[in-house]
């Protein structure tokens, strides 16, 4: 793991640091060198912080609809005016068009609606326990004013939705890669480690699961969920549903590493001192392949993200009243809403940027991980 050459050239305090340093540090000073898998993880923060206090984001109710305000285009923010610093949006008038007989909605100069940061709005629980009102945005006006990435067919403002689907979304991608981990160290470990008929039985299920065409398999698992479940039952089904289908790369790359070190000495060591199979690959083979490990969930998480904005976009996951990704994008599943109200598919862009961000993040991890690179 540690660089020879970088070593021998480096000041004696520094190569005596690298020589004496743990695997973990190794791993981390070579990821801070990959400068694209330092601002995927960064991004990456930025998404767990809505994740955590989307409530504080979000300025209004995300399921508060009115017929009033339905298809408002995006308002932008103003920060500065001719006075110097003052939040502000414009207020909008809406017209019909005398051609095509739509409601059209222009900025009004005339109209300033002054937005306080970390201001005082609609009170909501913290982490479901704590009382609080203060939200990052809050217009200082009466009624429905501010609405800045729009609002959809029904005047739901997208920016409060989009981040509360954010929320979703992302826990549906973690929860999915903690159990698919849990199956592929399970059932890895014990096909390499005892071989014979477990090993056979492990890998003919993994070329079953795998040869099955993902979209037949979704729309049938999601056709045997009761239409009567609850929004929580869906999210707890669709995350054991994309696990399912999800834990079987991981399981191969596990059951490759054990097969190489269970003929280790250390192995032999814990087998002679008593130890049992479980404890053998928990506590000796998983660590020995931890970056690994690491860097195979890293690198699953944007299959997970896009595996359920693909089933709740078809229809297949998550359904209204609950909100995800790829509900949001389910209004934006023709040419013409796509052509009139193109900030529909503004849920597109932070799932892109997800994705980006967590395939340069396990890139990064990966080479770090990685003792021959």
């Amino acid at each position: 793991m540690v660089d020879a050459t970088a070593a021998s050239s480096a000041p004696p305090e520094r190569a005596q640091k690298l020589y004496t340093a743990s695997q973990w540090q190794l791993i981390w000073r070579r990821f801070r060198r990959h400068r694209l898998a330092v601002l995927g993880g960064i991004v990456m923060i930025l998404f767990a912080i809505v994740v955590v206090f989307a409530e504080f984001f979000a300025y209004v109710d995300p399921n508060d609809s009115s017929s009033q305000v339905a298809l408002v285009p995006p308002q932008r923010l103003h920060l500065f005016d001719e006075t110097g610093w003052n939040p502000h949006v414009l207020g909008l008038k809406r017209v019909r068009d005398k051609q095509t007989f739509q409601l059209v909605y222009t900025p009004d100069p005339e109209k300033r609606i002054p937005v306080a940061l970390f201001g005082h709005g609609e009170p909501y629980r913290l982490f479901g326990l704590i009382p609080a009102d203060r939200h990052l945005f809050v217009p200082q006006a009466e009624g429905r004013v501010m609405f800045l990435l729009g609002t959809d067919v029904q005047g739901r403002d997208i920016w409060s939705r989009l981040m509360f689907a954010t929320r979703v979304s992302l826990t549906i991608g973690l929860c999915g890669v903690a159990l698919s981990l849990v199956l592929g160290i399970a059932l890895g470990g014990i096909s390499g480690l005892y071989g014979g008929r477990a090993d056979l039985l492990i890998q003919r299920v993994i070329e079953v699961v795998q040869s099955i065409p993902t979209i037949p398999l979704w729309m049938g698992l999601a056709a045997a969920m009761p239409s009567t479940w609850s929004v929580l039952q869906i999210y707890f089904a669709i995350t054991l549903i994309i696990s399912l289908v999800s834990w079987t790369e991981l399981a191969r790359v596990v059951r490759g590493k054990v097969l190489t070190l269970r003929e280790e000495d250390f192995v032999t060591s814990a087998r002679l001192d008593g130890c049992g199979d479980g404890r053998i690959i928990a506590r000796h083979m998983v660590p020995s392949m931890l970056s690994h490990i690491v860097a195979a969930t890293s690198l699953a998480l944007p299959v997970m993200i896009l595996s359920e904005t693909a089933l709740s976009f078809l229809g297949l996951g998550l359904r209204p009243p609950a909100i995800s990704w790829g509900v949001l994008l389910q209004q934006a599943q023709n040419v013409q809403a796509v052509a009139l109200t193109p900030w529909l598919l503004v849920p597109a862009i932070p799932v892109i940027v997800a994705v980006v961000a967590l395939n340069f993040l396990g890139d990064g991890i990966r080479d770090a991980a990685d003792p021959y690179a």
